[in-house]
């Protein structure tokens, strides 16, 4: 991911208006409820590959 990915709304109030905070990357403010908070991405999950291997390699549709 070349872009940094930005939140569609807030996870507290649901509104829309936010804005990049000043706290560094990944941290957003809510000018609706006037709530800070910070989006970290944990990395993906093996989920396809575990379902894989127990499909005898094959994948399902």
């Amino acid at each position: 991911m070349s872009e940094r990915a930005a939140p569609f709304y807030c996870p507290y109030c649901g509104e829309e208006d936010l804005r990049p905070g000043e706290q560094g990357h990944g941290a957003w403010e809510c000018a609706a409820c006037n709530r800070a908070f910070q989006l970290k991405f944990l990395g993906l999950l093996a989920r396809g590959l575990r379902q894989a291997a127990d499909n005898g390699g094959e994948e399902s549709i």
